[in-house]
């Protein structure tokens, strides 16, 4: 993995991030000598989300917009005397 050291990060910021992302190789970002960041190149996302491996595995039973008890369970329903 190259070094660079943090000054010369900061003037060519921009060809080194194209570099590592061409090359595939990482670089080391030092300051005073002493590593403090490591520049890698980005994982390919997948194209699909996960949760498009379960579409069409589920079954709806019944209604699913109305609520799951009636009004009259609800202590906010009840009527108070």
């Amino acid at each position: 993995m190259q070094t660079v050291k943090a000054s010369d990060f900061k003037a060519r910021c921009l060809a080194i991030l194209d570099r590592v992302a061409r090359t595939g190789e990482g670089v080391t970002i030092l300051k005073r000598g002493k590593p403090v960041a490591q520049l890698l190149p980005a994982v390919p996302r997948e194209k699909r989300f996960p949760q498009h491996t379960l579409q069409g595995t589920v079954k709806v039973l019944g209604d699913i917009v109305a609520p799951a008890l009636p009004p009259e369970a609800w202590e906010a329903e009840s009527k108070r005397s």
